[in-house]
């Protein structure tokens, strides 16, 4: 296919982050090479085995004279602690062989080395901070100075057509359009507003889902309901992005199926942190490619679909008046001359529905599990509900508005259970920058390491309870957005925060709100008690997945 040309011809192409990496992979590589030809030694005449030695030899001793300038660069800034590396593999085996989840590596580091750290993995340099002083400092005081991203590997560069999303695009004339062009083409207040009759739709079919599937269990109320959850979510946001009212539950399974396989493949591997390691990967790299035709094998109809009832209503009467992918058709970004190829609408689109789908469903998991594990919360919800709504009519998004018990509940929920355990990576504008008054590498990431602050026992009194008691009049307060102080930043902050936030918490609030007036809610007997501990696939969920036990409301639906 004319548009997968580009990723065929990186497809044999390594994306590095610093000169001495690129340099070292082609050492590397060449030594492999060397070691390929070092069976024939035994057939090479005297000289030729001569000239063989005295490369393998030079190699090795180029690779001395890298490492050495490497540490010279580094050794040359005022650099923020952290644990004594290893040459070319830095902490990155430190870090595997600990034994430990990841956070909880975290933590002790955090303990020895204070609020501002510096691992490197590989050929990755990461400065983590853990504070809210130095996040704010980071993210909103110095925000267009560490706006960025890093350089990224070859599957995720391959799904963001070289940067050409809002999440992955470098600061600058792009990002800015693209963003732009997402807030007010689809995030804007009157533009969700608009699409109030699509949530309510899927919120109809969501719990009628979850209903069925509850009768038809073994034991006639059994339910997962991160999987339900998910795909709610799924539908609402790709109805958004093509206007096509008309895809049935087995169609939309077969598209989310594919961004499955796609998240899957964007997620970090060893040759992302040690880049000469890439020829042993070189299978992944070619499923990579192939999950990429089928995703443009999926998407392309729904985009030229979208395309035909824009040249002529009357192919699809029943389609939405706008969607995400109209504003894309002939957007005009800075610096470009073109509208977005084939190509970049795909990875724009699969942006759009992969980036609100997980984080919201997971969200909502957590929240059904705190319902199931307290009783008292799940009466408290449900009294709100009756006491703003009665029971003459479901729950819409406006009135979880004015519901200040279950907007605390939700608050908590993030506070205790956010998305991912650090931010989307930062990385700086300039080459020089500081933090903290250290220097900041320019081939650095920045990680703002989320529980360190949301569960900070400084700025929370009792961090480790839940309770959404906290968020209500004269109790404590945090704004999400990170703007009038960091207390926590589930969804990021400063100019890199996530478009989608009010979206998303809206999402999470009716989702939750619905489940609630239609449904009890408790534990699968089944089930070992809920103990909260967690894992990360796409976003962090519940180390078990929640099998609830549901019992509908006597009066819904009636």
């Amino acid at each position: 296919m004319a548009i997968l040309s580009w990723h065929q011809r990186q497809l044999n192409k390594s994306y590095l982050y610093n000169p001495t990496a690129n340099t070292l992979t082609s050492i590397l590589t060449f030594i492999q090479f060397l070691f390929y030809l070092l069976p024939l030694a035994h057939v090479m005449a005297g000289s030729l085995l001569a000239i063989f030695t005295a490369l393998l030899a030079t190699t090795i001793t180029i690779i001395l004279i890298q490492i050495i300038r490497y540490n010279r660069r580094y050794t040359s800034l005022h650099l923020p602690p952290g644990p004594p590396c290893w040459p070319i593999v830095g902490n990155l085996f430190q870090v595997i062989f600990s034994g430990k989840h990841f956070i909880h590596y975290m933590q002790d580091l955090r303990k020895q080395y204070g609020p501002i750290l510096m691992l490197r993995m590989g050929f990755k340099t990461m400065i983590v901070i853990s504070s809210p002083e130095l996040a704010y400092k980071a993210l909103i005081e110095n925000s267009q100075q560490f706006a960025s991203r890093p350089a990224e590997s070859y599957s995720r560069r391959l799904f963001s057509s070289n940067k050409f999303t809002v999440n992955s695009s470098l600061y600058g004339h792009e990002w800015r359009s693209l963003r732009r062009n997402m807030v007010s083409g689809m995030l804007s207040t009157a533009r969700i507003k608009e699409l109030r009759l699509t949530r309510s739709r899927a919120m109809d079919r969501f719990i009628e889902r979850i209903r069925s599937e509850a009768a038809a269990s073994p034991d006639g109320q059994s339910v997962w309901v991160l999987r339900n959850a998910r795909f709610a979510v799924f539908c609402i946001l790709l109805e958004m992005t093509f206007g096509l009212l008309d895809l049935n539950e087995e169609h939309n399974a077969q598209i989310d199926a594919v961004m499955k396989k796609v998240l899957l493949l964007t997620g970090s591997r060893m040759d992302d942190y040690l880049p000469f390691l890439k020829p042993v990967f070189y299978s992944h790299q070619a499923k990579a490619l192939a999950v990429r035709r089928e995703q443009i094998d999926t998407l392309m109809p729904l985009i030229n679909r979208r395309r035909a009832i824009l040249k002529d209503c009357s192919v699809d009467p029943n389609a939405a008046p706008f969607s995400y992918l109209d504003s894309l058709l002939d957007l005009r970004v800075e610096g470009r001359d073109k509208a977005p190829t084939d190509d970049e609408l795909i990875s724009l689109c699969s942006e759009f529905i992969n980036g609100g789908t997980d984080t919201t469903a997971t969200a909502v998991e957590w929240a059904i599990a705190r319902i199931a594990d307290n009783p008292s919360i799940q009466c408290r919800l449900y009294e709100e509900i009756i006491t703003h709504v009665g029971q003459s009519r479901l729950v819409d998004e406006k009135d979880t508005e004015n519901m200040p018990y279950l907007q605390a509940f939700i608050k908590e929920v993030l506070r205790k259970h956010p998305p991912t355990h650090f931010s989307l990576t930062h990385a700086p504008v300039h080459p020089v920058s500081k933090l903290g008054g250290y220097d900041f590498p320019p081939d650095a990431g920045l990680e703002i390491f989320l529980p360190a602050i949301s569960e900070d026992p400084e700025l929370w009194s009792r961090p480790n309870e839940f309770d959404p008691d906290r968020f209500l009049t004269g109790g404590e307060t945090a704004d999400i957005t990170g703007s009038a102080g960091i207390r926590m930043i589930p969804f990021g902050a400063g100019r890199r925060i996530c478009p989608g936030l009010a979206l998303g918490t809206m999402h999470i609030a009716l989702l939750v709100a619905r489940m609630v007036q239609a449904f009890e809610w408790w534990n699968h007997p089944s089930q070992p008690p809920l103990d909260f501990k967690d894992k990360f696939e796409f976003t962090v969920v519940m180390k078990t997945p929640l099998l609830a036990m549901v019992k509908p409301r006597v009066w819904y639906g009636k």
